[in-house]
């Protein structure tokens, strides 16, 4: 026979138990969606103004860091047309509750975007690096077309080493309700190695690659004496923002590839590292910023209209401070008619 106090026990534990498990679920959920939210609202309009400008410039006069920006443009803007799908996963509890072909279609675009834009981050580091140590050479003839093909073949590579989605995918468990997870024994036998080598190729080489050229190109600038120092600040603002991409949106990430190989199973913190890769769509716009000048002149125009639509009387009063021409002139008419009848003799200031 179950006494009161034993009723009341098991109650208050039960209870206890629910609130501990259930908010941590539910924190877990909400974050997610907080960040893929957040991205959503910064990234989109930051990379729409950026493709305009730079569709606008490789129209005009094709450059080689605008074709490498266009491209890492295009790849974060196909990154955030798929997030809503995500957002979706995350208010389901991370279940995959929306058409099926969705699910690998998402996971492949979502991963290869992410491995392109570390392929062309470092295509930018590299072309900056050059145009600086090897001025005369770097300008010689079909740079443009060099850079078009290697976007090619980032596109390429990025997509190929991705393709392993759809094969995780079409042999995914009949009860396995979650997309691109909760991998079995014999899926990861196939996976862990692919990943491995993705963190390897995809990651670490890039990475390398980044991290050398732009140090060598702040040793260079430091020590040009006909640097301003704009420039310099410039060139430690785009290296700062490039490697900050790096380490802490593809860091943790690709790291998780090399523990997974290490203890033969998918980290239980992989999920916290997939959504610092998110926040690469809206910090990428920091490596705009700083690399093309015709960014900065959109931004600062477009914060100047903004300016002028919330504040219309500041802009009407400095209109009206503003002396008009004419006006001018009509004054100085005045004044002359004026000194004429008076005898005196007037001269313009």
């Amino acid at each position: 026979m179950v006494t009161s106090e034993e009723k009341a026990f098991f109650v208050t534990t039960t209870l206890t138990v629910s609130a501990n498990m259930r908010p941590a679920n539910y924190i877990s959920c909400s974050f997610a969606l907080f960040v893929y939210i957040t991205t959503f609202l910064i990234g989109v309009p930051a990379n729409i103004l950026a493709f305009c400008t730079f569709c606008r410039k490789v129209r005009r006069k094709p450059a080689p860091i605008d074709i490498l920006l266009l491209n890492l443009t295009i790849s974060d803007l196909i990154f955030l047309a798929f997030l809503p799908f995500k957002m979706k996963e995350a208010v389901d509890d991370f279940n995959w509750t929306l058409p099926y072909f969705l699910c690998p279609v998402t996971g492949y675009l979502f991963f290869s975007t992410i491995y392109n834009s570390t392929l062309l981050l470092t295509a930018v580091s590299v072309e900056r690096f050059l145009s600086v140590a090897y001025p005369v050479r770097f300008t010689a003839p079909g740079r443009v077309f060099h850079t078009q093909l290697a976007c090619a073949v980032f596109w390429i590579l990025s997509l190929a080493h991705c393709s392993v989605v759809f094969v995780m995918q079409l042999d995914k468990d009949a009860d396995n309700t979650t997309c691109y997870g909760n991998f079995n024994d014999v899926q990861l036998i196939t996976l862990l190695p692919v990943r491995l080598e993705m963190f390897l190729v995809l990651f670490c080489v890039p990475f390398l690659i980044s991290t050398f050229c732009y140090v060598n190109l702040i040793r260079i600038l430091s020590r040009l004496p006909n640097i301003s120092q704009h420039r310099r600040l410039r060139a430690i603002g785009l290296a700062l923002g490039t490697l900050l991409v790096f380490a802490l949106c593809f860091g943790p990430y690709n790291v998780s590839h090399m523990v997974g190989i290490m203890q033969n199973k998918v980290p239980t913190w992989r999920n916290n590292a997939i959504l610092l890769t998110t926040l690469n769509a809206c910090l990428d716009p920091i490596v705009f910023y700083f690399s093309s000048s015709a960014v900065r002149s959109t931004l600062s125009l477009c914060l100047k209209r903004i300016k002028a639509q919330l504040n219309p009387m500041a802009t009407a009063a400095h209109a009206g401070n503003t002396p008009d021409p004419m006006d001018s002139t009509h004054s100085s008419s005045q004044k002359f008619v004026a000194a004429a009848k008076s005898g005196t003799n007037y001269t313009p200031r």
